[in-house]
């Protein structure tokens, strides 16, 4: 109770000391008092802003409730609340007509690569009889349904003992993804959280689904590490780190005066709750980010946070909470470690580039791709449009040795990672 008093007075004294002195917001986004200006461009900020003027009465009385919260708590509002959250209230919208672009959004030549490369997992353990497919973070279903439906139509084998296990906690998505996979019957199930998901032989696949975890935001200040806050007047604030768990993730990091950058605790949290529901197989994600050494590099003084809404990046991730997306790059190596720790083994490393090749060219052996696979495969590997953004990080337990067809152009993954 006392610290909890001394924390309350320092969020006052705080406060005030900010009306006294206001901050601009510089170029980096790091991080001064927060104004209300249009981040995004013309009639994206315009109807954004009419939008979210409600919901930021939402999401500033969940603050105003504690006063002031951690950037964290924050994210983890704007983005999975289940009233005025981005993903939770269901207003995630992907493609090229929605608020940002990925792998799915491509066409089905992604799904059905990433069905082969899950084929030839299941030959590497000789075939079981129940091959189970967890995918987190699965949207509306279109990966799910562009898998299943390459299995059902090339590989009616595979397809036979396939059981589809999707992770989704919000019940607007989870609808969502039964309306798309109606067709695919009971092949496909949902846990409301991973904590339900039973020990599994198969592989846990996830796309971009790390850089939405909440993520803490922090701040070289006369030589020491400090926290964003945010204010319930959504206004930025600093406070002492006090977390030593965080402390020590930031071992090596460069002091520098205003480095400003993130660090995600759920990752290492989330590794640890999924390593041991893997019996034998892999834990596959594909995200964008660095390994650790590229990810705090002292050049990246403004951190990796964005926020997107209408195919535009904003700058602000303050302005116009649960209709934008608020993302930040993983930081592979630490996550890497983490799954290590929990007694897994580092199975792959590469960007996509190097990881849809190796599948594309055991996928095309004795036929060249159609047009639509084609255009398809040109988005997903060039270096200047998907191919370099993305990573792939693969780890596994009681798995054969050698590399899957995804990684044979791979180097080692320890090198490529640090470790």
């Amino acid at each position: 109770m006392k610290e909890e008093l001394n924390e309350r007075a320092l969020v006052e004294a705080q406060r005030r000391d900010l009306e006294q002195k206001k901050r601009p917001y510089n170029e980096y986004g790091a991080y001064g008092v927060y104004k209300k200006r249009r981040d995004f461009p013309g009639r994206v900020w315009e109807g954004l802003w009419m939008l979210a003027e409600r919901e930021m009465n939402g999401i500033q009385a969940l603050v105003a409730e504690r006063g002031a919260v951690r950037f964290r708590d924050f994210m983890e509002m704007a983005l999975y609340h289940p009233e005025h959250g981005y993903y939770g209230a269901g207003r995630a919208v992907l493609g090229r007509k929605g608020d940002y672009f990925t792998n799915v959004s491509v066409g089905a030549v992604y799904g059905e690569l990433m069905g082969m490369q899950f084929m030839e997992m299941w030959e590497r353990l000789e075939q079981p009889g129940r091959f189970t497919i967890v995918e987190q973070g699965a949207n509306d279903g279109t990966l799910a349904a562009d898998v299943l439906g390459w299995c059902r139509s090339s590989a009616p084998g595979f397809y036979e003992v396939v059981q589809y296990e999707i992770v989704e906690r919000f019940d607007v998505l989870r609808g969502r993804q039964e309306e798309k996979l109606g067709d695919f019957g009971e092949k496909v199930r949902w846990r409301n959280r991973l904590t339900e998901l039973p020990p599994f032989t198969g592989v846990h696949f996830s796309n971009e689904l790390v850089d939405a975890f909440p993520v803490h935001l922090v701040r070289c200040h006369e030589g020491e590490w400090v926290e964003m806050w945010v204010t319930a007047d959504l206004n930025w604030m600093e406070m002492p780190m006090r977390d030593e768990v965080m402390r020590k993730g930031l071992e090596g990091v460069p002091l520098i005066e205003g480095y400003t950058t993130e660090v995600n605790l759920e990752a290492a949290l989330w590794a640890k709750a999924l390593a041991p529901r893997v019996e034998r197989g892999w834990v596959m994600m594909v995200d964008y980010g660095y390994s650790r050494e590229r990810f705090y590099a002292p050049e990246r003084k403004g951190g990796t946070l964005e926020c997107y809404a209408g195919q535009a990046k904003g700058l602000d991730p303050l302005e116009a909470p649960g209709y934008r997306d608020l993302t930040a790059h993983v930081e592979f190596t630490s996550l890497a470690r983490a799954f290590m720790a929990a007694g897994m083994d580092l199975t792959g490393y590469t960007d996509q580039h190097h990881f849809l090749t190796g599948l594309a060219g055991k996928a095309y052996v004795e036929r060249a791709p159609t047009e639509r696979e084609a255009r398809g495969l040109k988005t997903l590997l060039h270096p200047e449009m998907l191919g370099r953004a993305f990573r792939v990080l693969a780890v596994s337990r009681g798995v054969p040795e050698g590399r899957l067809a995804g990684f044979q152009f791979a180097r080692d993954p320890r090198v490529g990672l640090g470790i």
